[in-house]
């Protein structure tokens, strides 16, 4: 592990660097985490207006709706830049981090393409986004496209839940086993006293103890059977990301129940409504303007906002005293005419007061009110999958990823799932979960043997026209045949179980000789039964490239005449990203085949 991150907050212990970017005013890479926000922070008003200063920008590739390699970022001071960029450069600094490490402890090692890099990325990320962080990283320079296996993409989840199969009994903390104040939820086994029934079962079981050893499952693992399943809650500062695993014997493989899903219930979203509450109390073009004119002091009291966050617990009785910067309270008077106090006397807002020592004064339950829609919309998407037919019988609930340490979402997920006899369990090192199952997945990626297609992909084709069954407005007639146009081929369907390097083939045939490039577009959509292009909710996703050597004149070695050529590709759904190959019949030469999920 490497835990030499520097700065950090007095106080608070950090096991992560925040995703903070700091570039000069000619857009070159000065820092990253603590050492950029500190920076930062410290510039004078007046220079830092010039910095370009990015944070919490992973959440913007999820919600960007057209992600395209030139979507642009916008820096704290309103500048912007290719988000493409912006991402390189905080890989970049992750690679050189990483290598000089390695370097200190093995100095013989050749750089060039002996890393296998592990990217994570959150499981309800779409195609055009995993496919934006790949070519960020060639951009970085962690790996080239003539070696693209070098990287994997993993998904967070899945990372997680590779990692929580290692675990020991000491590793874990199971919080159906604390009754919370005010009476107990009933009779819940501890994982101790399960445990102490499951090692009886081993030692009855000689084959079990031996697969317990040999496979290096942790203990709670020994406890499971083939078939049994569980559910991993990864709550990061962006997204919480759910899955439900089943495992697999012998070999202790996972078999995915139910797509990825989840949604913008991040910690982030305890920190906007701590800017919602701001806005109310003293004014939202206040804030806006404050935010860009004194954006290094806008970012101390982000801190001190993040500092008091992290204290909040759902018993705790204490008020929560946030420190307001200076420059705050002195621009505030300069804009408004009065001062702080007297805006939050004039305020509606009864949960905060102006205390003598001169900070914000929360009261628990202001706290905790900011925590509410970001945690009521976790319990709500675990219990709408936990209501999933595919999804019964799960009993094990992994609460992983950064925003799990929060007492408040630990106590509420409890509240809400243990009544439902669901064991919530936390890992100790909940926020390191994904970054070590990550190094475990990639030691052995087929670890999740069978996943669930998020979406039905497939592609436009003409087929025979059938009076009664096509719709008339779909009629072509062509040199004498009639046609049904824009007919939704299927690739694969939303929901469906797709085992890991399982192939979908199909042909394609250059449309006249001597083309040098054929160009399919797919299209995807959330429903399992569309059957035009042109239904509703169907849209142009990507498009399918090959890239054809020039073909010899005359007739080939296969006796097909030039224009004819048949082209068979080979495209899997079943890994963390779609994956296409392709192969030219006529000569069985490899042709360059790839998705594009990027391009309009």
């Amino acid at each position: 592990m490497m835990r030499k991150w520097e700065g950090g907050d007095p106080g608070v212990a950090h096991q992560k660097t925040p995703t903070c970017l700091l570039l000069t005013p000619e857009g070159t890479f000065h820092s990253f985490g603590y050492t950029a926000r500190d920076y930062y922070h410290d510039l004078d008003p007046e220079e830092a207006r010039d910095w370009l200063y990015f944070e919490k920008f992973k959440m913007k590739i999820h919600s960007a709706t057209d992600l395209t390699l030139k979507t642009q970022l916008e820096a704290v001071n309103g500048k912007k830049m290719p988000a493409l960029e912006v991402f390189a450069h905080a890989l970049r600094f992750f690679k050189e981090h990483a290598l000089q490490e390695l370097r200190e402890q093995c100095p013989s090692l050749p750089e060039k393409d002996t890393v296998r890099w592990v990217l994570t990325v959150p499981a309800i990320w779409k195609q055009p986004a995993k496919q934006f962080m790949r070519e960020a990283t060639y951009l970085a320079g962690l790996v080239s496209r003539e070696n693209a296996e070098q990287l994997l993409i993993a998904l967070e989840p899945e990372a997680a839940s590779v990692y929580c199969r290692k675990l020991r009994l000491h590793q874990l903390m199971d919080l159906s086993s604390r009754a919370p104040s005010g009476g107990r939820l009933g009779e819940r086994r501890s994982i101790d006293s399960s445990f102490r029934q499951a090692r009886e079962q081993l030692r009855r079981s000689r084959h079990s103890r031996t697969f317990l050893v040999e496979s290096g499952v942790g203990e709670l693992w020994a406890e499971m059977q083939a078939g049994d399943r569980y559910m991993v809650a990864d709550c990061g500062g962006g997204t919480v990301d759910l899955t439900v695993h089943q495992l697999e014997q012998p070999h202790g493989t996972l078999k995915e129940l139910y797509k990825a899903s989840g949604g913008p219930y991040g910690a982030v979203g305890v920190d906007l409504a701590f800017e919602q509450l701001l806005c109310r109390i003293f004014g939202e073009d206040f804030i806006a303007t404050f935010k860009k004119q004194r954006p290094a002091a806008w970012v101390d009291l982000t801190i001190a906002f993040e500092a008091r966050k992290r204290t909040a617990g759902p018993h705790r009785a204490g008020p929560l005293n946030i420190s307001l910067p200076f420059s705050f309270i002195d621009f505030y008077r300069k804009q408004r005419g009065h001062n702080v106090e007297t805006a939050l006397r004039r305020s509606s807002v009864n949960f905060v007061k102006w205390s003598s020592q001169g900070m914000l004064r929360m009261s628990c339950e202001a706290m905790n009110e900011l925590f509410q829609p970001t945690v009521s919309g976790i319990i709500q998407h675990i219990e709408a999958l936990l209501a999933r037919p595919e999804v019964q019988g799960v009993k094990l609930l992994f609460l992983v990823g950064g925003f799990a340490e929060s007492p408040v979402l630990q106590h509420a997920v409890q509240v809400a799932l243990g009544a439902r006899g669901l064991r919530v369990v936390v890992p100790h090192d909940v926020s390191l979960t994904i970054l070590k199952g990550a190094v475990l997945f990639g030691q052995a990626p087929g670890v999740v043997r069978v996943r669930r297609s998020p979406l039905t992909y497939g592609v436009g084709v003409l087929n025979r026209f059938v009076e009664g069954r096509h719709p008339p407005d779909k009629l072509l007639v062509r040199d004498g045949r009639r046609w049904c146009t824009d007919v939704f081929e299927r690739f694969v369907a939303a929901e469906q179980s797709v085992a890991l390097g399982e192939e979908v083939r199909r042909s394609y045939c250059p449309a006249r000789p001597g083309q040098r490039r054929v160009l399919i577009n797919l299209y995807c959509c959330a429903a399992e039964d569309a059957l035009f292009i042109t239904d509703p909710g169907v849209r142009k996703c990507g498009a399918l490239s090959l890239e054809l050597e020039a073909a010899e004149g005359g007739p080939d070695s296969a006796g097909t005449a030039p224009g004819r050529r048949e082209i068979r590709a080979a495209m899997q759904f079943g890994d963390t990203e779609i994956k296409v190959t392709a192969v030219d019949v006529s000569t069985n030469r490899s042709v360059r085949a790839a998705i594009d999920f990027l391009s309009n």
